[in-house]
This record gives C-alpha cells, sequence and structure tokens, in this order.
C-alpha cells in the first residue's frame, strides 16, 4: 500500500510540474535529491562501519554477552511466553543492544531474525502474537545511548557539535520506551482479562 502512496504523489508532482511549467525545477529537484543521497550515504557508511567494528571489538572482548546477562531477566519479563532457551531470544537480545547502540541498521537484520523465530511459536500466522508485538514496540521505541545515524547525519552537514543531541536523544527514547512498554503492558492485560 506505501508503494501505491509514495507512486501517487510522485505521478502527481511530476504531472503539477508539467500543468504549471516547472519541469525543470523537477529536473532539479532530482539531481541534487540524488547528490544529496549519496553524500549522505556515505557518511552514514564510515560511521555505521565505525560502530559496527566497536561492537565486533566488544563482542570479541565478551561485553555483548555480559550486557546479554544484564538484559536476559528484563528480556524474560518483557517476553514471558518465549521459552527460556529458545533462539528468539538470543535474536531478541542482541536487537536490544544494537539499538541501545544506537545501530539501527545493525538491529534491523537482528529484529527480522527473531520475529521469524517468534513467527515459529505462533499458533495462529495470520496475526502477531504479544511477544511480537512487544519486539515491534520496543524495537521502534528502543533507548538509544549513541544515536549514531543521526550523529553521522549532523556529521555531513558540518554541525559545530554534532554529538550535542545525546543527552535529549537518551531523555527522549527513555520517554518513547517506558511509554511503548506501558502501552504494550496495558494491551497484554487487556487481552489476558479477555481469556
Amino acid at each position: 500500500m506505501v508503494n501505491y502512496i509514495w507512486a501517487g504523489m510522485i505521478f502527481i508532482g511530476i504531472a503539477t510540474a508539467f500543468v504549471t511549467g516547472n519541469v525543470e525545477a523537477v529536473n532539479k529537484a532530482v539531481f541534487e535529491g540524488a547528490k544529496t543521497g549519496v553524500t549522505v550515504t556515505f557518511g552514514l557508511i564510515s560511521i555505521l562501519i565505525f560502530w559496527m567494528g566497536v561492537m565486533k571489538v566488544a563482542e570479541e572482548a565478551g561485553l555483548l554477552k555480559q550486557m546479554a546477562r544484564l538484559l536476559g531477566p528484563i528480556a524474560r519479563w518483557l517476553f514471558p511466553t518465549v521459552p527460556k532457551d529458545h533462539p528468539a531470544f538470543g535474536y531478541i537480545l542482541s536487537n536490544m543492544a544494537a539499538n541501545i547502540f544506537g545501530l539501527g541498521n545493525a538491529a534491523t537484520p537482528m529484529g527480522i531474525k527473531a520475529m521469524q523465530e517468534l513467527q515459529k511459536l505462533n499458533p495462529d500466522p495470520n496475526t502477531a502474537t504479544p511477544a511480537m508485538c512487544t519486539l515491534l514496540a520496543l524495537n521502534t521505541a528502543s533507548i538509544t545511548l549513541i544515536p549514531t545515524t543521526i550523529i553521522a547525519i549532523r556529521m555531513n552537514y558540518n554541525s559545530v557539535n554534532p554529538a550535542e543531541i545525546v543527552g535529549t536523544t537518551l531523555l527522549a527514547t527513555f520517554i518513547a520506551t517506558f511509554s511503548a512498554i506501558l502501552i504494550d503492558r496495558w494491551y497484554q492485560r487487556k487481552e489476558w482479562k479477555r481469556q
């Protein structure tokens, strides 16, 4: 559905440019947008490679296992229906750790694998389980200690202090995560009462 919306917006924009005689502005915007996209992408790749390297060093040093041990009790509380030794837990913990370090792009494959594993536990494959909804809510609103993607974008646009957003990002993501957990628990409690 989203593809149709985007295609419709593009078509309406180009048609409007033809009708109003602004085809040259559309051409200019397309090429400037492509140039900006490539520039931002290269900046993001460099910062992502750096933090992926840091994550690899942390993994080799055993820091990720320690973090997983710290996050384990929280994950078991958040995902009570997932068996303790199920493979989904490893992916959920990796997803949470990557999101905490601001590696949203690195967290995505782990989140997808976690969803695939959670789907194996799903009695009705056409309906998301509470654990799947919890993972989606946490992945979307995760606490972020270091917003690497935003810092990289700010660096690309020559921000004087690209890391000055760390404090406000931490506060905003804490509030978002806390709210997501509260809403998730409220809906789950409502569902438990219905059963």
